[in-house]
């Protein structure tokens, strides 16, 4: 069983203990029910905190002997641990497999962004825990990984300086540190992807 599920009187209660101490009637007809609507809201955005709903990673045998590069690119959606605010924006990721490696399922990327995701998150771990679960699935042989992610941080634009700006993060491993002509191609696939 989950800790939100086994905590979940604990945090009705402290979530009560909140809309009272902002100045509200947690009894008032509107919030009688609130605590526990945010209790089953964090059982779905906190479940990267749940083992048992961690995504199994398909894969597959590199038949084709490729080592070109993979890409993918997607939304996500986050929860700043420094102000318990969101961010979201889109990731786009690529890999080079090993030629006589494994190759991912290419529908699982997506699922593993949304499970570490799912946590209290900072946009610079997010694309190492993304890259580190990927490369443990392919046993550490793909020849490199590369992700960019650009994301809008609620605790930037709804307080503090109150600016919409993006933030861009980037992590690569592999050929991609190595190599800034397979950057610059990686960077190009992303500019391309925007247009479709």
């Amino acid at each position: 069983m989950d800790t939100i599920t086994t905590n979940s009187q604990d945090i009705e209660r402290a979530l009560r203990t909140i809309i009272t101490a902002i100045g509200e009637d947690p009894e008032r007809e509107g919030l009688k029910d609130t605590p526990n609507r945010i209790m089953r809201m964090f059982k779905e955005i906190f479940r990267g905190y749940d083992e048992a709903q961690k995504p199994k990673i398909t894969t597959f045998s590199n038949d084709a002997h490729s080592s070109d590069m993979i890409c993918d690119n997607g939304d996500f959606y986050s929860v700043c641990e420094h102000h318990m605010m969101p961010f979201f924006g889109q990731y786009h990721f690529a890999y080079i497999p090993n030629p006589n490696g494994k190759i991912l399922g290419i529908s699982k990327v997506a699922r593993v962004v949304g499970y570490c995701a799912a946590r209290l998150q900072l946009q610079e771990r997010l694309g190492h825990d993304i890259v580190n679960m990927l490369s443990e699935a392919l046993d550490g042989e793909a020849l490199g990984f590369a992700i960019v992610i650009k994301g809008r941080h609620m605790c930037k634009s709804m307080r503090g300086v109150k600016n919409n700006g993006p933030m861009c993060t980037t992590y690569y491993t592999g050929k991609f540190k190595e190599d800034a002509q397979l950057r610059n191609e990686f960077l190009l696939q992303i500019n391309q992807s925007q247009t479709l």
